[in-house]
């Protein structure tokens, strides 16, 4: 099995959104005009051979660019093959978690992601601390963006120390997952992920070959590393994205947790 742990099924108006001309332009691509068919992204997770997908929210200071209820219709279409990832309107804390418990108990998700430049808070703001909490007792991780951005928009909130850093000595029965590897602090991402035992990092928005040297030294000479597969769907491919995975050098224990085994534990599949 090989799990993508960080996709989008978009909707027209996240995909055309402005913040995101940056990552079309590097694509070399168009925004889509129609709504994409469910059944495309299965087809490309069947091209590059992934068996699960982690479809997420999202929502920011404008609304929803992506809602909740837009992608338990995905994962409708399509159920063996993509799970849902809430999102939620970080600035009322209490409408939020109760989003999120209907997420989780009534739509089966697996996951909560807030994406902290979209609203240009750190993930120590005082307003994700009750989704923490809420995320402990419904036993799902917290997933998150670690690194610069690519869309246009301030870097900062990516940075792994303090932020997550502090988040996980607060919350230590949290589950964290960064996404996006952590670059250009990706030796802080690892040094977080090996401090705290619920912290985990995963590969989304970059290819095998693009992988910086200290993330594929923890990879290789931890078998128990904390490392998950991810692609960014639909701005990387699972096909893309793994082209050279023979040529990172893991043993078969470091790479089945790679490609399937921290992302099953984490989202509990």
């Amino acid at each position: 099995m090989v799990v993508d742990a960080w996709m989008q099924h978009g909707t027209v108006r996240f995909l055309q959104h402005e913040m995101l001309d940056s990552l079309w332009r590097w694509t070399g691509k168009k925004p889509p005009e129609q709504e994409i068919p469910v059944q495309e992204t299965v087809k490309a997770m069947d091209g590059g051979g992934v068996d699960v997908g982690l479809i997420s929210a999202w929502y920011g200071p404008e609304g929803a660019l992506v809602s909740n209820d837009e992608v338990a219709s995905f994962v409708a279409a399509a159920p063996d093959r993509l799970k849902g990832i809430a999102s939620v309107d970080l600035r009322k804390p209490m409408e939020a978690v109760r989003e999120l418990r209907r997420c989780v108990n009534e739509l089966g998700f697996k996951g909560l992601r807030i994406v902290p430049w979209l609203w240009e808070r750190p993930p120590t703001d005082r307003l994700y601390y009750p989704l923490y909490a809420e995320c402990v007792e419904l036993g799902i991780p917290f997933c998150t963006q670690v690194g610069h951005t690519g869309p246009l928009r301030p870097s900062e909130t990516g940075r792994p120390i303090p932020y997550i850093d502090q988040v996980a000595l607060d919350f230590p029965e949290l589950v964290i997952v960064g996404g996006h590897i952590g670059y250009p602090w990706t030796e802080e991402m690892v040094a977080v992920c090996r401090k705290h035992p619920n912290v985990y990092i995963d590969t989304s928005a970059y290819t095998v070959r693009r992988y910086p040297p200290e993330l594929v030294r923890y990879m290789t000479q931890d078998r128990h590393h904390k490392v998950m597969f991810g692609t960014n769907h639909p701005m990387i491919t699972a096909d893309r994205a793994l082209v050279g995975l023979d040529e990172l050098g893991l043993g078969d224990e470091a790479r089945e947790a790679f490609l399937e085994g921290n992302a099953r534990r984490v989202f509990r599949l």
